[in-house]
């Protein structure tokens, strides 16, 4: 009995030792806490200024998804012998000239996804057919009339690179207003702007003068990067030839420039409808057709420089 009450006092001893260890080290590591704390607040301080200088400033960021899988004497499937592969990427780029009387902005951004499922019942080999296929360039001059509103021109580009490159393709320029209220995010209000789209050989798609409404962000919070671009076009001529697109990239830094990547977009587009159609109904018409919103999303590595 003696022995083991010794053996309780000398655990509550080292307990309380341990205890009061640990205190002395949070005692010693909050006033480091508390100067690291001071110097990440100056740290972003001095980033705002460098960001505030004029001149080029210039990033990309980029997500890569892939998953392949594989079937073999799998009886629970109809083809138990298959194999299939889905591999996405996308690339988000910028170079912008920010100068006290005049700014230059130019973005370009590309989606590519392609899948492939191989059934080894069937004659010959599955290619990889492809799935996404987002293709656009986007240049905004601005012209200050103060420290928010610019005269600006924009000139913006969309296509699909892999099928059918510029058929159709859609090119947008026109005038007007932009507000910049923040270094983050910029609004283009252009009133005058003409919607040119180009193709080849018979086709439905009509060119029109329209409105142009542009709202981008794009910033870096901690380990977190995002690019948001809503572009739409408001034709004066026809309803039937309005358009929008949204798109979104995610990106979260987990080690130096390799993270985790999330991209998705939305689109709005009559005349693609129709002329999707036409493909099968020779007879559909804008009045005929379900314009439903098309989307794409992709999730994967991403990598920032």
């Amino acid at each position: 009995m003696k022995k083991l009450l010794i053996l309780i006092v000398l655990i509550c001893i080292g307990y309380s030792a341990k205890a009061q260890t640990a205190e002395e080290l949070k005692k010693e590591q909050a006033p480091k806490k508390e100067a690291i704390a001071k110097l990440q607040g100056e740290v972003k301080a001095l980033q705002k200024k460098i960001d505030a200088l004029p001149g080029w400033k210039k990033g990309a960021f980029g997500t890569i998804g892939a998953s392949l899988s594989g079937f073999n004497n799998w009886y629970s499937r109809t083809a138990p012998n298959a194999s299939a592969g889905n591999i996405g990427v996308s690339v988000n780029a910028f170079a912008n000239l920010i100068e006290e009387k005049f700014f230059w902005r130019n973005s370009g951004a590309i989606n590519l996804g392609w899948v492939k499922l191989d059934d080894e019942s069937k004659t010959g080999d599955e290619d990889f057919e492809t799935a996404t296929d987002v293709f656009t360039l986007t240049s905004l001059y601005g012209r200050r009339l103060n420290k928010k509103w610019e005269l600006s021109a924009l000139g913006e580009y969309r296509t699909t690179l892999i099928d059918n490159f510029n058929n159709p393709g859609f090119l947008d320029f026109g005038v007007g207003f932009t507000w910049t209220p923040t270094s983050r995010l910029v609004v283009v209000m252009h009133p005058g702007n003409y919607n040119a789209i180009f193709s080849r050989g018979k086709s439905i798609f009509t060119s029109s003068p329209g409105a142009k409404l542009v709202a981008d962000y794009t910033a870096t919070h901690h380990k977190i990067s995002i690019k948001s671009n809503f572009s739409m076009f408001q034709s004066y001529k026809d309803s039937n030839l309005n358009n929008w697109n949204w798109t979104n990239s995610f990106g979260y830094k987990l080690w130096k420039g390799i993270g985790l990547g999330f991209d998705f977009g939305l689109r709005n587009n009559k005349q693609e409808a129709l002329n999707n159609a036409l493909i099968t109904d020779t007879t559909a018409n804008f009045g005929s057709i379900d314009n439903k919103i098309q989307s794409y999303w992709l999730f994967g590595v991403s990598y920032s420089l």
